[in-house]
């Protein structure tokens, strides 16, 4: 026989109870082990509730989502100098649509600081406006490109040879001329319109001697003894000129690459003169790719891209890329006549379609 001890209090008077039901008198023997097995066996009453515990735990994890979630945003959207739309718009509309080789000298090629910087404080803001619209998925290279800028310093991995005046996308393969297999839809496609294009070429040519008035549709000289005659400029549709021109407005809607809704797609003639020649000079971008079909091309005309000669061919295209530092000459006798090119604007093959979608929208043309 062995005496327990009961507690104080009401878990005491409790114990006393059970004792005198088992044992009497709080006296407990080995008979009564059964019934104090069966009452240890009870649910065990916690010091907390139960549903304030989880309560907390649900919180907790509140908390810790939302504070991945800010985490997040905070890494996708980092603060970058930002420009309101109306005074940097000019900026970058302005820049990709020049001449027929090369593209007007863009924002950020003339070497102005100011200029730079309000151009990169315009394209980080409007992919901003993307990525509130629709995400961040996808969008590294073109973050990098707008936060970083080819300025005078030279972004990541840009050339002395290449230096995009107004956006370099990193980390796309850079060459000079680019392997038609790339693009071997729209190359075989406008290779297949050639007699088309040219029938719109001589249809709306003229002596180009410079003595008369420049005919309608034409634009004015932009370097000595250099013309041409825009489809679409700077991403936008030229109605006059393309309904002049059926045979080359139909190949372009077949092109699947055309940048035909961005400020850096332009489609159109460009004529060279006998001793003209284009000063070096870099396009506005690596996310293009230039394609150039001969139409007519005397003797004596190159192309240097990056340091490496071309000479174009009748019916036949060449892949540029033009933001390689890049020299056009045509160094044959006024009895050769001009050489004319039909230029369009593709994208890059290794731009993706999700980075494609957001530099439309980022270098959208003006409405």
């Amino acid at each position: 026989m062995w005496k327990g001890n009961s507690p104080a209090g009401n878990e005491g008077a409790a114990m006393e109870g059970t004792g005198r039901e088992l044992g009497g008198q709080g006296n407990w023997g080995l008979e009564d082990a059964p019934g104090l097995l069966a009452r240890a066996s009870l649910p065990i009453m916690l010091p907390w509730p139960v549903p304030l515990a989880s309560s907390a735990l649900t919180l907790l994890f509140g908390a810790l989502t939302s504070l991945f979630l800010w985490y997040c945003y905070r890494l996708g959207s980092q603060d970058m100098q930002a420009l309101g739309a109306r005074s940097g718009a000019a900026g970058v509309s302005g820049g990709p649509g020049g001449c027929s080789e090369a593209g007007r000298p863009s924002p950020g090629s003339s070497g102005e600081h100011g200029e730079g910087a309000r151009t990169e404080g315009l394209v980080s803001c409007r992919l901003r406006a993307y990525a509130r619209r629709y995400s961040w998925a996808g969008m590294g290279r073109v973050r990098r490109a707008a936060q970083g800028g080819p300025g005078p310093g030279g972004g990541p991995g840009v050339l002395g040879i290449q230096r995009p005046g107004l956006l370099f996308l990193p980390d796309l393969p850079s060459v000079p001329f680019v392997p038609r297999d790339a693009q071997r839809h729209d190359v075989e496609l406008l290779e297949s319109s050639f007699l088309a294009i040219l029938r719109d070429f001589e249809a709306v040519s003229w002596d180009f001697s410079g003595t008369t008035p420049l005919p309608r549709g034409w634009s004015p000289l932009l370097a000595p003894g250099c013309y041409q005659l825009l489809l679409y400029q700077a991403g936008r549709c030229q109605p006059n000129n393309c309904r002049r021109c059926p045979g080359a407005y139909r190949a372009l809607r077949g092109l699947r690459s055309f940048m035909s809704a961005n400020t850096f797609g332009n489609a159109g003639f460009s004529v060279l003169l006998p001793g003209a020649r284009l000063e070096a000079r870099c396009g506005p971008t690596n996310a293009r790719v230039r394609c150039h079909l001969g139409l007519k091309t005397p003797p004596g005309c190159e192309l240097v891209v990056g340091g490496e000669p071309q000479c174009w061919a009748e019916g036949h295209c060449l892949l540029v890329d033009d933001s390689f530092l890049h020299t056009v000459a045509h160094n044959g006798s006024p009895e050769d006549g001009p050489r004319v090119v039909f230029i369009v604007d593709l994208w890059h093959p290794n731009v993706a379609g999700a980075e494609r979608q957001a530099l439309d929208f980022v270098f959208a043309p003006d409405p």
